[in-house]
């Protein structure tokens, strides 16, 4: 009776978050994926495309290729759309600095556009054999300077590769196995106090995330929660519980405060949706938390490896009775408040913490769907 009795509420609250859309702590929410979609023939080729990394505003996809048109044995390319909703365009090189006659790959931008890291092999002036190297201009509207090495901190006589920044660009994540580890790669985060100071020596992210086997291409997501990586793509052993090939992995901390570090969980593998018997790699979140960006080599596509995306779905049947409608809405204003996760499902598809507006607005935007 106390559900029916909450219909005022519930109308009430409708009502509010209505007008927040059409106007303009610990995340733990089950969230699922839809079906991946091939980027198309406009993005992907009869060669190899890989490492995609997706722009703040979602208006440009930068990705590694050996396409006809580089200048080295893989460059950097990006394609561009007007809106979210608009198909990508052509794809252009990027051309000097940033590619060089040799190896460019895993392009990664700061959050305020002005920084452009990259892995770049035997370039001269590295360290070994892939290193870490960034580009920096004093406004958007500028070009990318000379690529600078980012020093014996982060890059080794080894190799070192996959750099993603935090949302804030204070931490950068990357992939080595020069780095003492657990295994042949290994995930580590690096610091800096403000993004004008320098690296601090990288930090391992531990067993809980690392293993005996290879931990390559970390994402993080903007909240700073969700931790998304591969296996070594080029031969096993690969991690177990896996699909057969390099599959996508999601390791989930409580906090992303730095002087609370924040515990990695056990590694989840993605499923099979996202996951296959072949390579599946390079995994980037956009940043709003809804579509998974990837790599694979699974049959259907146009080359020897494509871009694929797939969107990330809250689950928001709450009472799974295979419709959203007042009942779900009940059940999250009698959890109003708490941080019961299955009515944590926004901003981010895997919640904040908190069940307030923010899955209110989630919930709405799907209220009288059918759910399989």
């Amino acid at each position: 009776m106390k559900c029916l009795n909450d219909y005022r509420m519930r109308f009430v609250l409708v009502g509010f978050v209505a007008t927040i859309v059409l106007g303009g702590g610990r995340a733990k929410a089950d969230f699922t994926f839809g079906e991946p979609t091939n980027l198309g023939p406009e993005v992907n080729t009869a060669y190899r495309e890989t490492s995609p990394f997706i722009s703040y505003d979602g208006l440009s996809l930068y990705f590694g290729s050996n396409r006809p048109g580089a200048s080295g044995d893989r460059d950097i390319w990006v394609t561009t759309r007007a809106t979210i909703e608009d198909e990508w365009g052509t794809p252009v090189n990027l051309g000097p600095p940033v590619n060089s006659p040799y190896y460019d790959n895993s392009p990664n931008i700061s959050p305020d556009g002005l920084e452009f890291y990259f892995v770049s092999n035997s370039r001269p002036g590295g360290f070994g054999s892939d290193d870490i190297w960034v580009s920096r201009r004093q406004s958007k509207d500028d070009p990318w300077g000379d690529p600078v090495n980012l020093g014996s901190f982060i890059n080794t006589q080894a190799g070192d590769y996959g750099p993603r920044l935090s949302a804030d660009g204070l931490e950068l994540y990357f992939n080595s196995n020069g780095h003492s580890g657990f295994g042949g790669n290994d995930i580590f985060v690096s610091r800096r106090a403000t993004v004008l100071d320098d690296w601090d020596p990288p930090i391992n992210l531990g067993s809980a995330v690392n293993s005996q086997y290879h931990d390559i291409s970390p994402s993080i997501s903007v909240d700073g929660l969700r931790l998304f990586f591969s296996d070594h793509e080029l031969g096993g052993p690969y991690r177990i519980g896996g699909y057969g090939g390099s599959d996508i992995w999601i390791s989930t901390r409580q906090t992303s405060e730095r002087n609370l570090e924040g515990y990695w969980g056990e590694p989840q593998n993605l499923g099979a949706i996202i996951n296959s018997s072949h390579i599946e790699g390079g995994p980037c979140v956009s940043a709003d938390g809804r579509v998974l960006f990837f790599h694979s080599t699974r049959p259907g596509g146009f080359g020897d490896g494509d871009i694929y995306e797939a969107p990330i779905i809250p689950i928001v049947d709450l009472n799974s009775d295979g419709i959203v409608d007042a009942l779900d809405m009940c059940i999250m204003v009698d959890n109003w408040g708490t941080d019961n996760s299955l009515c944590d499902i926004g901003p981010m598809p895997w919640g904040d913490g908190v069940v307030d507006v923010e899955d209110l607005i989630v919930l709405a935007e799907h209220l009288f769907e059918e759910v399989p």
